[in-house]
This record gives structure tokens, C-alpha cells and sequence, in this order.
């Protein structure tokens, strides 16, 4: 599989990556949603995961090793982690050649769905107990939706907000959470063939824009209101979502 270089594509996807990496610079998550949302507009989805690749994991990356608490993190989660790594080799394996107009609807539905949980601010909690069994589920349906769409924080993102962690806590939780789906993914788009050689260097060219985005969306958050640009975030998604969702129809 190759990347096209037509003007328009290039431009759709530094574009992306640029916006991708401020709203997770500003909010601390959200780079797969903009980019795979604003990529899928000009390129198949598998095309777009592929690019996707390296921008998540070293933004990923970075955000796991600004957090003090890795260690008792890993060992709370790693339940929902390892289902999250099967569910996405497993569906991707299921789910391989097919990243068509199916795919394209999933990922519109799952951004509507993103998208609603953060404009009703719900504030759900998991109880202690409840997270031997939960975080397995969780971590499956992440997998499930990570390889049909290259989206890894839902329902991961929901799920870890709702177990009363700290901000830097919940920050880190997030950050490790998204590098094992990446990962994950990565193996999978490798193992179907996705992710080649050339494909690896243009995603490389990618981590730019999104690192430039990242700083500035870094830059504002401590000078614009989170509250306002999340809802902005989450509206512009939730029409970016039903655009994806009901374009097969049209």
C-alpha cells in the first residue's frame, strides 16, 4: 500500500496532524479522532491508520513520561491493557480487507458516541470491585474499535475518567492506555501489510505537524477556558462524526 502524494491528500493531512496535535496538547487526548475524522475524507481508513502510526506513539509516549506513576498504574490496568492488545489482533485479523464504507460508518459512530459522552459531562464511577471484570470488557470493546477504526480512547477514555484517578493520574492513564492500542495496531497494520517500509517514513514525516500542534495546543491551554474549547472540541466532532456516518448514504 502506498500514500498518494496529490496536492490536496498532503494538504488534508499536515492540516490534520497539525489540529490533531493541538487538541491533544490543549485537552490531553483526541489525536486519533481529528486526524483519522479529517484523513478518512481523503483516503481510505487503512490508509489513515497507517499514517497514524507514529504521531500516536510518540505523543502517546511522551504524555506516559510526564506522569509520576507508571508503575501502580501498569499494575491496576493491565488487565484492560492485555484485552485491549487481543480484542485489536483478533478483530483486525477478522476485520482484515475490509476497511471500506463499513469502516468509514464505524468510525462516524464512534466519534458521535465519543462525542456525546463528553457534551453531557457525564460522571460515571467504577467501584473498586467492579473493575476485575469491567476493565477486561472495556479493554476488548477498545481493541474492537481501534482495529476497525485506528480510534483507541473510547470506550477507554470514559472508562478511565471514571475511576476517580487524579488529574496527572488520569493524564498518564491515558497517555499508556493509547501507546499499547497503537502498538497493538501497528502490529496488526504490519501483519496485514498495511504498514510497510514507505508507509513508516511518510507517518515518520506526519510526527512533525502533529508535534508543532501539540506545543501550540500546549501554549494555549493555560490561556484559554478547557471548558470552553472542550465543548467547541466535542461539537465539531459530533458533526464530523454524522458527516462520516451518513456519507455511504449519499
Amino acid at each position: 500500500m502506498s500514500i498518494s502524494l496529490d496536492p490536496l491528500p498532503l494538504a488534508v493531512a499536515a492540516s490534520a496532524f497539525l489540529l490533531a496535535g493541538f487538541v491533544k496538547g490543549m485537552v490531553g487526548l483526541g489525536l486519533p479522532p481529528v486526524a483519522m475524522g479529517l484523513l478518512s475524507l481523503v483516503m481510505a481508513p487503512v490508509q489513515a491508520a497507517a499514517l497514524l502510526v507514529v504521531p500516536a506513539f510518540v505523543t502517546n509516549v511522551w504524555q506516559l513520561a510526564a506522569g509520576p506513576r507508571f508503575g501502580p498504574l501498569l499494575r491496576r490496568l493491565w488487565p484492560m491493557l492485555a484485552a485491549s492488545v487481543v480484542g485489536t489482533l483478533v478483530a483486525a485479523g477478522i476485520l482484515h480487507g475490509n476497511y471500506g464504507a463499513e469502516a468509514t460508518v464505524f468510525l462516524g459512530l464512534a466519534l458521535i458516541a465519543y462525542a456525546v459522552v463528553g457534551l453531557a459531562a457525564l460522571r460515571l464511577h467504577v467501584p473498586p470491585a467492579a473493575e476485575r471484570w469491567l476493565g477486561p470488557l472495556v479493554g476488548a470493546a477498545t481493541g474492537l474499535v481501534t482495529a476497525a477504526t485506528a480510534v483507541s480512547s473510547f470506550p477507554s477514555a470514559p472508562y478511565l475518567g471514571a475511576l476517580g484517578l487524579t488529574k496527572d493520574d488520569l493524564i498518564q492513564a491515558l497517555g499508556l492506555s493509547f501507546t499499547v492500542s497503537t502498538v497493538a495496531l501497528a502490529v496488526a497494520l504490519a501483519g496485514g501489510g498495511a504498514l510497510s517500509l514507505s508507509v513508516a517514513g511518510s507517518s515518520l514525516v506526519a510526527l512533525i505537524p502533529a508535534l508543532l500542534g501539540m506545543v501550540l495546543g500546549g501554549w494555549v491551554r493555560g490561556r484559554v477556558s478547557e471548558r470552553v474549547f472542550r465543548r467547541c472540541f466535542f461539537v465539531g466532532l459530533l458533526g464530523l462524526g454524522l458527516h462520516l456516518a451518513l456519507r455511504p448514504l449519499f
